[in-house]
């Protein structure tokens, strides 16, 4: 009986360790599944840290994350080779009746819609001119009138192209700059300088036959931006696609001229003998961008407006017992970046830091956190700030991340008022 029992209690043992195998080959299956689906962290893997964004759509901060839409539109293009060339004429055919222009091109950012803006306008009826940019621009029309004031980093995206800049300040030197040589005008949409108005610029340039480009790469919200430039007589338009409208940082938008969107198309990949070859722009960009576009169309300024505010709400309640500190949300009176930011001014003579320091604290805590770049300096791109105030971006902060700024901000400002 001891060994019938012995037997049946082995033989019990070993199915529940079978069924046990199984559970755990199931679980680690299952594991596996989760694994594969959700792709391995490489930012761990190659040991990068991953920070909180209270700054903004800054390229060097990846600009933004894009929302759960369009992540899946991606990862569900990258499934499927389509010709590129079909994507890219059927996604402009949507993308201009979205955005009520006359034609529209996904490209490889704002600074590639300018290169290819500025090609476009230099090869327009040439073809030959698409081979020939940069290099050999000799016989053609190269210059590029701007004013002083919307000079910038961005004016290489046209010099790619072989271009030259002529310089205005008044609308008297706007009227006189043009020659022979004019092939387009530059207008920086966000200048905090310049004399003549977008409205005027427009005018005289169409009445001197040459199109105006306007980059407003960072100028949404508002939504309606994205359709009121063209709309109001500029001939191309190039906006950024990773930033206030959420798709992949490596891509943007022109729009604009049918004429001048194709001509922009010769000088693009995949055309390998172009100034755009370079400036590839993949299916999951493509894909992206559009459903980037269709997110962005189905929100609303005031909700957009009304959730930035209530962060910044949020951030400042947590830390009303600072010595000094004033919480004020203001928008930068430019077009780039007109979102609600959080300003937090205080007396470093009581709370023992300065902004720049309070940066570097959070910068090097656990998680890291970048502040906007215009804490701790004086008044600039539109804000009211200055050497003793921090500058929280909360538009790009993930939900939760407002209350985990807060705690860090709480924690190194409470220290030096304690000093």
């Amino acid at each position: 009986m001891n060994a019938d029992r012995t037997r049946r209690g082995f033989l019990g043992w070993v199915n529940s360790a079978v069924a046990g195998l199984g559970l755990a080959a199931g679980s680690a299956e299952a594991k596996d599944t989760r694994h594969e689906a959700e792709g391995e962290d490489y930012y761990e893997k190659l040991g990068v840290t991953r920070i909180i964004n209270a700054a903004g759509t800054y390229t060097a901060l990846t600009a933004s994350i894009m929302p759960p839409s369009v992540q899946a539109a991606v990862a569900r293009a990258a499934k499927h080779p389509v010709r590129l060339h079909d994507l890219q004429q059927a996604a402009g055919e949507y993308l201009a009746r979205q955005l009520k222009c006359e034609a529209a091109m996904v490209t490889a950012g704002a600074a590639s819609a300018l290169t290819l803006g500025t090609a476009a306008a230099m090869s327009l009826g040439n073809r030959t001119a698409v081979h020939n940019l940069p290099t050999d621009v000799s016989a053609m029309k190269n210059e590029v009138i701007v004013q002083k004031g919307h000079r910038y980093e961005y004016d290489h995206a046209i010099r790619n192209c072989g271009a030259r800049f002529v310089e205005v300040v008044t609308p008297a030197e706007y009227e006189a700059a043009f020659t022979e040589r004019t092939v387009m005008t530059n207008f920086f949409n966000a200048a905090e300088q310049g004399e003549i108005g977008r409205a005027e610029w427009v005018r005289i340039a169409h009445s001197h036959g040459v199109p105006c480009f306007n980059d407003a790469a960072a100028d949404v919200p508002p939504i309606s931006n994205l359709w009121n430039y063209t709309q109001m007589g500029f001939d191309m338009v190039g906006f950024s696609g990773g930033k206030g409208m959420r798709g992949p940082q490596n891509a943007g938008l022109l729009l604009g001229r049918k004429d001048l969107i194709a001509a922009a198309a010769l000088n693009n990949n995949p055309n390998s003998d172009s100034v755009g070859r370079g400036m590839k722009v993949s299916k999951e960009q493509i894909v992206g961008m559009v459903a980037a576009v269709d997110w962005f169309l189905s929100q609303t300024d005031a909700g957009m407006e009304a959730e930035f505010r209530r962060r910044a709400d949020r951030i400042a309640a947590q830390l009303k017992g600072i010595p000094t500190l004033e919480p004020r949300v203001a928008i930068p009176n430019v077009a780039a970046n007109a979102v609600p930011h959080l300003l937090l001014r205080y007396d470093p003579q009581r709370v023992k830091i300065r902004p720049l320091e309070v940066a570097a604290e959070l910068r090097r805590g656990t998680p890291s956190i970048e502040l906007n770049p215009m804490t701790g300096r004086k008044s600039g791109a539109g804000l009211p700030n200055d050497e003793n105030t921090i500058v929280v971006g909360v538009w790009m902060l993930e939900p939760g991340e407002d209350l985990i700024v807060a705690r860090r901000l709480k924690e190194v400002l409470g220290k030096a008022a304690s000093a």
